[in-house]
């Protein structure tokens, strides 16, 4: 398994890369970037990132990027972006037949029934809160949601769960742990009692294993969790 440089760039708003070649680039996102532009206006992080191979490339013109998948605003960590339409389709094949690994961390108060649990759930989306509700049943225009959780770590009135995401459903780590009463740290639309000072959530992208789009070996990617007290008692 390939291992993963990791390099911090103080400029571009302290833009973190977690790897990069020529087919790829991976950075680990800030709580409060949007990936792509919305209706906002705000600069999106693949803009971001482009002007940072712009300038660490010297390249004159255009900079290609695709972004191979997202991540929610208020959510931090690893977002992988292609650097060529050839390792775009093959990046986002893998994340369409859910050929990937991915684990988040989330920080709840409420701590979950079992230490442990794999939660089916059918997600219906709303679009003008743009939320997500949870049924135990299949409901028309829902669409099935998979995760295994375990609860990692039992901090001072909170509570570290790891968790493996088998699908990628809209908010579906955030609605799923709400229908169980364990709603994540700062996330008020899922029912936390308060928000976070900086707008964001206690939930992080933590790590991602891929196959790379050209060498076709496992690529695994570990993203450091924002600088705070309970993220650092987390990591400790």
């Amino acid at each position: 398994m390939a291992t993963p440089t990791e390099r911090t760039h103080s400029n571009l708003q302290n833009l973190q890369v977690l790897y990069e070649d020529n087919h790829l680039i991976v950075v680990n996102k800030r709580a409060g970037d949007i990936v792509q532009g919305d209706k906002t206006g705000d600069t999106p992080l693949a803009e971001v990132v482009k002007q940072y191979i712009a300038k660490e490339y010297n390249k004159p013109g255009a900079v290609y990027l695709g972004v191979v998948h997202r991540i929610d605003r208020p959510t931090s960590g690893v977002v992988v972006f292609a650097r060529t339409s050839k390792a775009l389709g093959r990046l986002n094949k893998q994340f369409a037949e859910r050929n990937t690994e991915k684990t988040y961390w989330a920080v709840v108060k409420n701590p979950p029934p079992q230490a442990s649990e794999t939660l089916v759930h059918y997600l219906k989306r709303n679009p003008k809160q743009n939320k997500s509700y949870a049924h135990a049943k299949e409901v028309p225009g829902s669409k099935r949601a998979v995760l295994t959780y375990q609860v990692a770590k039992e901090l001072n009135n909170y509570y570290l769960l790891e968790i493996a995401l088998e699908t990628g459903r809209h908010h579906q780590i955030r609605a799923q742990l709400a229908a169980i009463g364990s709603p994540i740290k700062g996330d008020l639309k899922y029912g936390f009692d308060r928000s976070n000072k900086d707008g964001s959530i206690h939930l992080h992208a933590r790590k991602l294993v891929i196959t790379h789009p050209v060498q076709k070996e496992d690529l695994m990617i570990l993203a450091p969790t924002p600088d705070d007290v309970i993220w650092a008692a987390c990591e400790g």
